[in-house]
């Protein structure tokens, strides 16, 4: 049961034996990939306690204040998983985003949507698309996504620059289902030495990459070495590491991509990654 952070922080004094159970900064690095988190958070109204003074898994309540000016009360847990499939800056606060979902108003009135019984879900199929190869085979996809930012189209411009392996495949059959599909689409795939690279950002709205999308990256990533292959993700924006091989960098350029050539090395091999260098 979530507690008032008042009666928190009592506890964790009287439990710890200290007057500052947590010094602030304590946790600076866990809330640091959550840039809208950061500036909801007020210590005025959370008894003086700072953000960086209490644990992400600690359950207790706190007063959050959207930059639209709404107030409400939210557990750590429950703010840091709000991202879902909208990618609006409203996601972060219920009351913004129930507003986003209204209904349509007429002369000022708010009409009300009838309620309906929600039909049975469908057994899933999956996309007929994939062409049948084996396994760890990567291919065109028709139905992978475009890059997503400038950043990671220079990222893939700059790494094909310096190896010279085969280009322009964006997918990998995969031997169980990722969603509706029985592929993945990487953001740069290197065939010749089976490592798929990840660029992860947190996004306009801090919201990619953070809470349910941060496990998504997770089974995707399990689901790439079942089929023999490794992931490399480059990770900006405070974000920590999730994987083995991950980096983190401030920004991509030519040390990052000389980093990221390392770690190559580091998964296959100096041998086998010199030779497909240009």
């Amino acid at each position: 049961m979530p507690e008032r952070v008042e009666l928190w922080w009592a506890r964790r004094q009287f439990s710890r034996g200290a007057d500052v159970p947590y010094p602030v900064g304590t946790y600076r690095e866990a809330w640091a990939p959550y840039p809208a988190l950061i500036r909801q958070y007020h210590p005025e109204l959370n008894a003086g306690i700072t953000l960086t003074q209490i644990p992400p898994a600690a359950d207790v309540l706190l007063l959050w204040q959207c930059e639209a000016g709404h107030s409400f009360a939210a557990t750590p847990a429950e703010q840091r998983n709000r991202p879902g499939r909208e990618r609006r800056r409203s996601a972060w606060c219920p009351d913004c985003s129930t507003s986003a979902r209204a209904p349509v108003a007429i002369l000022g009135e708010p009409v009300a949507r009838p309620k309906r019984a929600r039909p049975p879900r469908p057994p899933r199929t999956l996309c007929p698309k994939t062409p049948g190869l084996p396994a760890g085979e990567s291919f065109v996809s028709v139905c992978a996504p475009r890059p997503a930012s400038a950043v990671e189209a220079q990222l893939r411009a700059d790494v094909f620059a310096r190896l010279g392996v085969t280009s322009g495949r964006n997918a990998v059959r995969v031997s169980r289902p990722f969603f509706d599909h029985v592929e993945v689409w990487p953001d740069i795939l290197l065939p010749e030495l089976r490592i798929a690279i990840e660029y992860d950002s947190t996004g306009r709205h801090g919201l990619e990459h953070v809470g349910k999308r941060e496990d998504a990256d997770r089974r995707k990533d399990r689901t790439l070495r079942a089929t023999g292959w490794e992931v490399v993700r480059i990770r900006t924006g405070r974000l920590e590491p999730i994987g083995p091989y991950d980096v983190q960098l401030s920004s991509v350029g030519r040390r990052g991509v000389d980093r990221l050539i390392d770690v190559l090395r580091d998964i296959r091999g100096s041998l086998l990654v010199d030779a497909y260098l240009v």
